[in-house]
């Protein structure tokens, strides 16, 4: 009895592999949908999820850089000994092997294929795949196949009624980066869907452990902050992830110019909202913040941070939260803000910064606030 029981799950794993197989060789016959199918970064379009600002960032992963192929971790079987000839024939076929499941998904698929997007039953065997296959190739082609399909709108409604975004969630336990990237992808293109922003909620704060663990500037870090860029687009899960914006000061002080953009844009969405003003003056800053403002800064770092802080300036009433400015760190970015005109001043020099527009906005800025903080009337 208990060895047909085990014939029986063998042959079960066997016809859902097979099956989940075909459904992306079906996605690798045409190249992936272009980018136009995708939303662009900076869209605040969100499937049902009413009225949202232009200024918000909704971010968008696309997986069509091929330098992963030289970093994916290949599955070697047990007989592959290093050392022997059978062993150098045996990992050689394992990662051709690999390679055709990548390059089979990898493919873009052309925008008029019927091919291109995948039914719901074989949606449906691709994600049985992602939750029984062990192989880091499976995961990672299986991944791709299910992130591209999940660019279209009324495949996340089908993709979350098969059950699928507890599955992708799960593999976020994974030590593999690159299967996790993966993941982030997929959640990250989900994400675009009010429904599926409320049911992934509940995962905000492991995605925002691991983005501020991962290491620095990481496609896992990077594909981590586009997931809870897109998550913050609305205001209603932006609390969630009130106790971490000390440590997205610290990711764009330690970051390079990719790393700190991303944080931006995060930064952007929070700071839009009137009911984070507070948490965001309450954060510490690093002390290194006020060098961003010096002449060999990437511009549009400078002005993103300068719209990050007019946003909080002009959210904050000053005047009518004077008895609680004394609960603020020395280190927070209350402070940094009261000594903003010194800092522009001794790093930046804004009379000399070549840049015009930077040298005009800070300018500005830094006369708003001096006004904001510190009115006529007090003097």
């Amino acid at each position: 009895m208990g060895y047909a029981r085990k014939v029986g799950w063998v042959t079960a794993g066997l016809v859902i592999g097979a099956g989940a197989c075909y459904c992306i060789y079906r996605l690798a016959r045409g190249r992936k949908q272009n980018k136009e199918k995708m939303a662009e970064g900076g869209s605040a379009d969100v499937d049902d999820a009413g009225d949202c600002s232009g200024a918000r960032y909704n971010d968008w992963s696309d997986d069509d850089d091929d330098s992963n192929e030289s970093k994916s971790i290949v599955w070697y079987p047990p007989w592959a000994r290093i050392g022997t000839e059978a062993g150098t024939r045996a990992r050689a076929r394992a990662r051709a092997r690999a390679t055709r499941a990548r390059r089979a998904v990898q493919k873009r698929a052309s925008p008029n294929s019927d091919d291109t997007v995948l039914s719901p039953q074989e949606l449906q065997k691709v994600l049985c795949l992602v939750e029984m296959s062990e192989k880091p190739y499976i995961l990672e082609a299986a991944l791709i196949a299910l992130g591209n399909n999940a660019a279209y709108a009324f495949n996340r409604d089908i993709i979350r009624d098969l059950g699928g975004l507890p599955i992708v969630a799960k593999i976020l336990n994974t030590r593999d980066p690159i299967v996790k990237e993966k993941a982030l992808i997929v959640l990250n293109n989900l994400s675009v869907n009010a429904e599926n922003q409320r049911r992934l909620k509940v995962y905000m704060n492991q995605v925002c452990d691991d983005t501020i663990t991962s290491r620095l500037n990481s496609s896992v870090q990077l594909a981590g902050l586009r997931l809870l860029t897109n998550m913050t687009v609305t205001n209603e899960y932006q609390h969630i992830l009130a106790n971490s914006i000390s440590d997205f000061f610290r990711l764009f002080s330690a970051g390079n110019e990719e790393t700190k953009l991303q944080v931006l844009k995060l930064l952007l969405n929070l700071a839009e909202n009137p009911a984070m003003t507070r948490e965001l003056l309450r954060a510490q800053v690093p002390a290194s913040l006020g060098s961003f403002f010096s002449k060999k800064e990437n511009k549009e770092v400078i002005l993103k941070l300068l719209i990050v802080f007019e946003n909080i300036n002009d959210n904050f009433k000053w005047e009518e939260n004077e008895p609680a400015q004394n609960r603020f760190s020395e280190d927070s970015l209350f402070f940094f803000l009261k000594e903003f005109q010194v800092c522009a001043d001794k790093v930046l020099g804004i009379e000399s910064h070549q840049d015009f527009l930077v040298k005009v906005k800070v300018g500005k800025f830094a006369a708003k606030l001096t006004e904001r903080m510190f009115p006529k009337s007090q003097e």
